[in-house]
């Protein structure tokens, strides 16, 4: 998940909590080995070096692509997984190297989910496209991962995949978990949240960025212009019903720049914004 991953269960056997926890780790791996863009022998590979062949794909990949498409279609375009490939354009490092106009227009020309045929089970991309699913990935393994200790363990329990979280229940001896979510700066304190049952899920841009001219540039670009959402918060943390739940709403609030909380305040969960 190329983050920091952490199990946390009360139970009173060792030997069970073990187990869970073994197969949670297991579970985490699976996800990571199918959907990630770096490994060059899984099904985004495939899908990536198709080079304009279609491709079949498994329930699980084709549920993943939907709920995409539904994102794609939610945000009014500004969720796309092909949008990855801007990576060849920007650099997000902390320094002033801001692309030439012309550098983000050539690689635009392959953004664009609406190019994409995708039916039921079978996807084509078109030349130079790729998929991403970093996006989603991270909240769904999460919730499989959760799935997995609520069904094992039977005993309140917490996942927590770089600060996309579930928990199972409450803690026995509390209310609920007390979850500190990271500042956006240095010297921004953390928010403590009480979470009882569902999910957690943050997006913003305090990590990767870029200044120049006194213009911050934030990582998380438009696909349909190629350069960052503009007026956004700096963080935006949901608790919803699931992390997927949750991460979706943090994304789709982020792409809506200076109408993020009027967004969230539509939504019915709860949210913390920070700019």
């Amino acid at each position: 998940m190329a983050s920091p991953c952490e199990v946390l269960l009360e139970h009173t056997s060792k030997a069970s909590a073990s187990a869970a926890i073994e197969a949670v780790a297991a579970e985490a791996w699976r996800i990571e080995d199918k959907f990630s863009r770096y490994r060059d022998d899984n099904i985004v590979h495939r899908i990536n070096t198709a080079a304009g062949v279609t491709v079949e794909v498994d329930d699980e990949t084709a549920r993943l692509l939907d709920f995409a498409n539904t994102l794609y279609d939610l945000s009014d375009g500004k969720f796309d997984i092909t949008s990855g490939v801007l990576r060849e354009a920007w650099t997000f490092d902390g320094s002033d190297r801001v692309p030439e106009p012309g550098a983000v227009s050539a690689v635009l020309q392959r953004v664009g989910w609406h190019d994409a045929e995708w039916q039921s089970s079978r996807l084509t991309l078109g030349e130079g496209m790729e998929i991403d699913l970093g996006g989603i990935g991270k909240e769904y393994a999460v919730d499989r991962c959760i799935g997995i200790v609520a069904s094992l363990a039977g005993v309140p329990g917490l996942v927590n995949f770089g600060g996309d979280l579930a928990v199972s229940g409450p803690p026995r001896a509390r209310r609920a978990w007390k979850v500190a979510v990271e500042g956006p700066a240095p010297d921004a304190p953390d928010r403590l949240i009480d979470l009882r049952r569902g999910g957690i899920a943050t997006s913003g841009d305090a990590r990767r960025f870029l200044v120049r001219d006194g213009i911050r540039y934030s990582h998380i670009l438009d696909p349909t212009t190629g350069w960052p959402i503009e007026g956004a918060p700096k963080s935006i943390t949901v608790a919803a019903d699931t992390c997927t739940q949750a991460g979706m709403l943090s994304t789709l609030a982020m792409l809506k720049g200076p109408g993020a909380e009027k967004f969230l305040d539509q939504q019915d969960v709860r949210f913390w914004c920070r700019r």
